[in-house]
């Protein structure tokens, strides 16, 4: 081979490098979607890279449950324009159980923990839907406190538990894209630094994470990004700094 198609293609490569690095992983396009005929998220636009994790903030009300809902393919809110795309496959044509397949997971603020279920039937329940979710083990490894309990009914565990259970549940599947509906409400600060510890060890693995979380500040020193929600539109798109160093704007859309 000549120096110049050496060359050509070392910088081909590099640019193929660069983009994988850059290109979004996971994208919204101009998404609407309605509870009956209430107009709730109103042209939603974000990009997000693998790995990352995103804050999606807003006041009570600015649709930000709405949003994730719609993103998991949930029936309600029903998306009636728009397009969502998830490592390069299009999901807004899919079911719910489709979009779960696919590698999206939803832990909804009442985290659906199964009665009568021990821990660890929880999260075997979990693995038998298809794709290569985490073992047991390396979920015991990463949440000793479950491995402790792992005999005990799910819904007899604290607030703080139940949430590293639903944490779990969703990485014993085959995980891409982890949608977490306000994690750390009502629970201890020792409980939120722990699912802030596991959060940060996925990313490597390229497990790329939204947070709805009505404790905006801890969010956003969690996150890379921040996406601000007003009245189901978006009023803010840009690094999770920005927000932290922006007293007016916090104030603005956030009331901190």
């Amino acid at each position: 081979m000549s120096s110049v198609a050496m060359q050509t293609e070392t910088t081909i490569g590099a640019h193929a490098a660069e983009l994988e690095t850059t290109r979004p992983f996971f994208s919204v396009r101009d998404m609407h979607a309605y509870y009956g005929e209430s107009y709730i998220v109103q042209g939603v636009s974000l990009d997000i890279r693998k790995g990352e994790i995103l804050a999606l903030l807003g006041r009570n009300g600015a649709g930000k449950t709405s949003t994730l809902r719609t993103i998991a393919r949930l029936d309600n809110p029903q998306m009636r324009q728009g397009e969502i795309w998830l490592d390069n496959q299009p999901v807004h044509d899919m079911k719910s159980f489709e979009a779960a397949r696919a590698g999206i997971q939803l832990v909804p603020e009442d985290r659906r923990i199964i009665q009568g279920l021990t821990v660890e039937e929880n999260i075997t329940l979990a693995k038998v839907a298809p794709g290569n979710g985490w073992s047991l083990e390396q979920i015991y490894e990463s949440f000793p406190r479950l491995a402790e309990r792992r005999t005990q009914e799910g819904v007899t565990l604290s607030g703080g538990e139940q949430q590293m259970l639903a944490i779990a549940r969703a990485l014993a599947r085959d995980l891409k894209l982890l949608l977490l509906d306000e994690p750390y409400e009502g629970l201890a600060p020792v409980i939120v630094h722990e699912i802030e510890r596991i959060l940060h060890s996925i990313k490597p693995m390229g497990i790329t994470t939204i947070i709805v979380e009505q404790n905006a500040v801890a969010a956003l020193k969690l996150a890379d990004r921040a996406v601000i929600l007003d009245t189901g539109e978006v009023a803010f798109t840009g690094t999770a700094k920005e927000v932290l160093d922006n007293a007016e704007l916090r104030h603005e859309y956030l009331a901190i």
